[in-house]
């Protein structure tokens, strides 16, 4: 993009975007219980004692 002209100004009311903060590093996830299958292996959730699927 080019430059804009000497004469023309941005409005007063805009101001420059603050920097975009850099990611930092993702949390590991709770562990698995081995005692029960992974629900999104089998397609079941259980909710309230009860297994759902969707």
């Amino acid at each position: 993009m080019g430059k804009r002209p000497a004469h023309v100004k941005a409005p007063a009311y805009l101001s420059k975007s603050p920097p975009v903060p850099k990611p930092g590093a993702a949390k590991p996830g709770p562990a698995p219980d081995p005692e029960r299958p992974d629900p999104v292996r089998y397609g079941d959730w259980e909710l309230k004692g009860l297994a759902i699927d969707f």
